[in-house]
Formats: structure tokens, C-alpha cells, sequence
């Protein structure tokens, strides 16, 4: 497994296409219990070379009820983004993950992770790629989380970016969030 790490930190697979240079940003244990599995680090991510160090991360860690010790040990939570640089900046947040990047690791991570119990699947990148027979929504994929489950869970990804979604789907964190933080204390 440090192997397998080891030769991800080195990726510079789309060097040509990333503004700010490879730093592949993804972490894991054998005893990974939970994978947060987004779209790709952030520009701050990527400067402090440390995923969630963002806005992101801590409405993330205030969802999932969890404090920065608890959440950055990768036997609690796996760090696995579709893409593991950051991609650039777009007209409203950051451009897409690279599409190289899960389909050359994705599956030689998932080989590692045989105590994983479960994912959150965090934005609708994440989500088109593992909700085979999801819904045609990121908010009804969110919404109906429990057909997904005891494998997957569905997020919105908690970007300020997206904090329309949230005002306009109050349901999430009145109904969901309290669900969300139940499946982690049972697991951590």
C-alpha cells in the first residue's frame, strides 16, 4: 500500500494540463473505515498540500460532526477524489477533476481498501461515476440516500459555491445531516 502511495504522489500523468503543477492530494489505510470520495482538491488544498483545508472542509467536517484530529487520520476517513489535483479555476468555481486520473487509480485504490464500511459520494462528479441507476439529480440522489445505502451516501458537495443549493434544500440539513452524523458515530 505505501507502494501504491508512493507511485500516486509522483503522478504527473496531466502535468501539462494543471495551472498550479501535479501534487496529487489522496490518502488511505488498510483500515480505512470511511471514503469521502469528491471531485478534486481546491486551490487552497493544493497550496497548503492538504485536502479539506478549506471553507469546504470545515462545513464538511461540521456535517459529519467530527474534529480535524478525527477526520485527518486515514483509518477514519479515506481521502479519494475523482481527480487528486487541483484543475484550475472556472468561470463559477473550479474546473472539473481531470478524467485521467480515476480510471488510472481508482480501481488500484479500491483493491487496498477491503475494511471500507462506507462511502460518501460528495458532489454530482463522484456520484455520476459510482451511483450506477442513480437518480438524475444530484438533489434526488441526496434526498433518497437511503436506496444507496450500506455502501453509498450521497452529498452535495459543501462548497460556498453551493450555498444556494443549501437554501433552497433546507431538508438537507434538518433531515439528512442528523443521518450522516449517526452512520459516523457507529463506525468511529
Amino acid at each position: 500500500m505505501n507502494g501504491l502511495l508512493t507511485e500516486i504522489k509522483k503522478c504527473d500523468h496531466c502535468a501539462q494540463h494543471l495551472p498550479l503543477g501535479p501534487y496529487p492530494i489522496v490518502s488511505f489505510t488498510a483500515k480505512s473505515k470511511i471514503v469521502l470520495l469528491s471531485q478534486a482538491p481546491g486551490r487552497k488544498a493544493h497550496q497548503h498540500q492538504k485536502a479539506w483545508d478549506d471553507p469546504s472542509g470545515k462545513l464538511l467536517r461540521h456535517w459529519l460532526q467530527v474534529d480535524d484530529e478525527t477526520f485527518y487520520n486515514p483509518d477514519n476517513f479515506a481521502i479519494l477524489p475523482m481527480g487528486f489535483c487541483y484543475p484550475g479555476k472556472g468561470k463559477t468555481g473550479d474546473l472539473p477533476p481531470r478524467k485521467e486520473c480515476a480510471p488510472l487509480w481508482h480501481d488500484r485504490i479500491w483493491e487496498q481498501l477491503k475494511g471500507v464500511e462506507l462511502v460518501f459520494l460528495i458532489g454530482s462528479y463522484a456520484q455520476k461515476e459510482y451511483l450506477k441507476g442513480g437518480y438524475d439529480t444530484l438533489t434526488e440522489n441526496v434526498r433518497q440516500y437511503h436506496e444507496f445505502l450500506p455502501r453509498f451516501f450521497p452529498l452535495p458537495h459543501p462548497s460556498p459555491v453551493n450555498r444556494f443549493w443549501r437554501m433552497k434544500n433546507p431538508w438537507f440539513e434538518k433531515e439528512i445531516v442528523p443521518k450522516l452524523q449517526d452512520k459516523v458515530k457507529q463506525l468511529i
